[in-house]
C-alpha cells in the first residue's frame, strides 16, 4: 500500500499525501487531491467518516488514532511528502504535525487550527497552520471591500 511520488507522462510530480480527518474540510482535501492524481491516504478514528469521501476518491483509507506512530506507519508515512492535520481538534493536529515532522521528517506538515489564539504556539514548535477563523475573517472583509467599490 505505501506509494511514492508518481512521474506523469508530463513530467509533473504527484505527491504522496497523509490527511489526518475525514470530516467536510479532510474529505474534501482528499477527494480533490486524489481527482488530481496524487496518490492519497485518509486516517480517521471513526470509519463511517469515510462515508463523506467523493464515489471519485481513489486512495486509500485507515481507521484508527493517527496520534498512534504504528498507524501512521501503516499509511506510508516514511514515504510520504505531505501530511495535513486537519480534524476538529487543535491538541490533535498540533501532535500529530509534531510527530510527522520531528519523528519521520515529513517534508510537508500542516496543521488546521480553529482557535487563532494557537496559531504563535504552533509556529514556536515549527508548525505551518492554516486559521479557519483567520481565512473567513479575511473572506468577509474582502466581499463588504469590493461591495463597497461597486
Amino acid at each position: 500500500m505505501h506509494a511514492q511520488r508518481i512521474a506523469t507522462s508530463q513530467g509533473e510530480n504527484l505527491i504522496y499525501i497523509i490527511i489526518i480527518g475525514c470530516g467536510r474540510l479532510g474529505s474534501l482535501l482528499a477527494t480533490e487531491l486524489s481527482s488530481a492524481g496524487d496518490e492519497v491516504v485518509v486516517i480517521d478514528r471513526d470509519a463511517s467518516e469515510f462515508d463523506k469521501l467523493s464515489v471519485d476518491f481513489s486512495g486509500y483509507t485507515i481507521a484508527g488514532d493517527a496520534v498512534e506512530k504504528a498507524v501512521l506507519r501503516e499509511a506510508g508515512i516514511a514515504e510520504a511528502d505531505a501530511l495535513f492535520a486537519v480534524t476538529s481538534q487543535d491538541n490533535i493536529n498540533l501532535m500529530v504535525a509534531q510527530i510527522a515532522s520531528r519523528i519521520f521528517d515529513v517534508e510537508t506538515v500542516i496543521a488546521r487550527i480553529d482557535d487563532p489564539d494557537r496559531e504563535a504556539i504552533y509556529r514556536e514548535f515549527g508548525i505551518r497552520t492554516v486559521s479557519q477563523t483567520h481565512l473567513a475573517a479575511q473572506a468577509f472583509i474582502q466581499t463588504i471591500k469590493k461591495a463597497d467599490d461597486a
